[in-house]
């Protein structure tokens, strides 16, 4: 009795389940629910939008800085992007180069962005801040004329690098100079920064500070005693406009990390539209032609499969809206890969079943012995399967990341869906006593027959 309660429970969830997918697609015009919070988040290549890659110059951070200054450049992307408003972007850090050996590169995806220029427009030309120790070159007479020559482009000055940069940046904000009343941009440094900003005020008074943007001074400040509490000030000749774009800019994120754009890659929306019709066709044609191979080799356990099948779709399309998973045409590639791992694991239990009964044993005493055999088998290969996955995920880039994500989440719900609700549908329509010739025939498989 207790299997046939689980049984019926689970057939109810597995239509509830479906239902709430389908409901979730469908356009509405009443107030969101539950059930349509959850949309799938498509990617780039089902959705169309714009991809654009760029290369990283970490050649002035310290080794051991290098994997958090790309955290911190992605982190600063991201908000840039997620400030225009782009539907589900996506920001990934690449490593090239074989196995992940070279120089990081950051992957950009803009869905429903099909103007190129206008997608390279939206994420702007984020600056990098850069603070740096001036010394007068011998060729300049006076600290006046230097400056103007900078200005100029000529090498005036010999600056040197004081590790004080916008990645230290906590904000900035624009003032007016309440005796000029021209505008000015504060700076307020994090704790690492505000240390830092304390060290190089104290140790060079009187020197000249230069304030390089993207590598071009905008301020050259001479140090007069040490400022403590992590603040700094640009001054110069900028207009109102201007200081307020360097602020919003600077707050939306000075890069730790100098970027190149070194590709772009437009995926129109119809080309999109195509690839996700022809993956879930894919899918649909793939799934009734299984299940019907499986209906007519294993008669009635090829009934259960399918029904199991059915709650391991459901299940794993949940589990995508609820993370949610980022569908691609790869991501949908190992989703239905997946789909042959969970009947893999059926058919090593349905075989070893039919073993059982070979050696005359009545079904339930086949079911129990053929889950028991074949446990060791679906263990075994899942966790390899898992393994694989981690890798493809770990090394990969980003469509590889799709394709290895829905598997690896495949594997594990299709572990289950084996395991529990097979075998809870099959112990729920054994017959208890006795094993009549018709019982053993839909319970077996292929051409045994008894």
């Amino acid at each position: 009795m207790k299997y046939r309660t689980f049984a019926l429970f689970l057939i109810i969830a597995t239509i509830l389940l479906g239902y709430g997918i389908y409901k979730s697609e469908l356009p509405t015009t009443s107030k969101e629910s539950f059930v349509t919070k959850y949309p799938f988040k498509l990617g780039l290549d089902l959705a169309g939008g714009t991809e654009l890659l760029y290369t990283t110059d970490t050649s002035k951070i310290a080794n051991d800085e290098v994997a958090d200054s790309m955290e911190t450049l992605r982190d600063v992307i991201e908000r840039r992007v997620n400030a225009f408003g782009v539907s589900e972007p996506t920001v990934q850090i690449q490593k090239g180069g074989a196995l992940g050996v070279g120089a990081y590169q950051l992957l950009v995806e803009l869905p429903g962005v099909t103007d190129v220029q206008s997608a390279i427009d939206q994420i702007g030309k984020t600056p990098v801040l850069e603070f740096k120790l001036a010394e007068l070159v011998p060729a300049s007479s006076t600290l006046q004329e230097a400056t103007s020559t900078i200005a100029a482009g000529d090498a005036g000055f010999k600056f040197t690098d004081t590790g004080l940069t916008g990645r230290l940046l906590e904000h900035s904000t624009v003032e007016f100079d309440p005796n000029t009343n021209t505008p000015v941009i504060s700076l307020q440094f994090n704790a690492e920064g505000e240390k830092l900003f304390a060290n190089i005020t104290k140790t060079h008074i009187g020197k000249p500070l230069a304030i390089l943007l993207d590598g071009a001074v905008i301020s050259m400040p001479t140090i007069r005693e040490e400022i403590l509490g992590g603040k700094a000030q640009i001054s110069g000749q900028f207009t109102t406009k201007d200081a307020q774009t360097l602020v919003r800019n600077l707050n939306y994120g000075a890069l730790p990390v100098p970027i190149t754009l070194a590709s772009t890659q437009l995926v129109g929306p119809s080309l999109g539209d195509v690839a996700l019709k022809a993956g879930i066709q894919a899918g649909i044609i793939g799934f009734i032609i299984l299940s019907v191979f499986l209906i007519l080799w294993y008669r009635l356990p090829g009934i259960i499969a399918v029904v199991a099948l059915f709650l391991y779709a459901a299940l794993s399309l949940v589990v995508f809206k609820l993370i949610p998973v980022t569908l691609t045409a790869a991501g949908i590639a190992g989703f239905v890969l997946s789909v042959g791992m969970a009947v893999d694991a059926n058919i090593l239990i349905f075989e070893r079943m039919k073993e059982e009964l070979k050696k005359g044993k009545n079904i339930s005493d086949a079911i129990h012995e053929g889950f028991q055999r074949a446990w060791l088998s679906i263990r075994d290969s899942n966790i390899s399967s898992i393994i694989t996955a981690c890798v493809l995920f770990w090394l990969g880039t980003s469509s590889v990341k799709g394709f290895a994500l829905t598997m690896g989440i495949g594997v594990i719900i299709s572990m289950f869906t084996a395991i529990t609700a097979s075998r809870t549908f099959l112990y729920a329509v054994a017959p208890k006593k006795g094993t009549s010739r018709l019982s053993r025939f839909i319970f077996s498989n292929g051409l045994h027959t008894k």
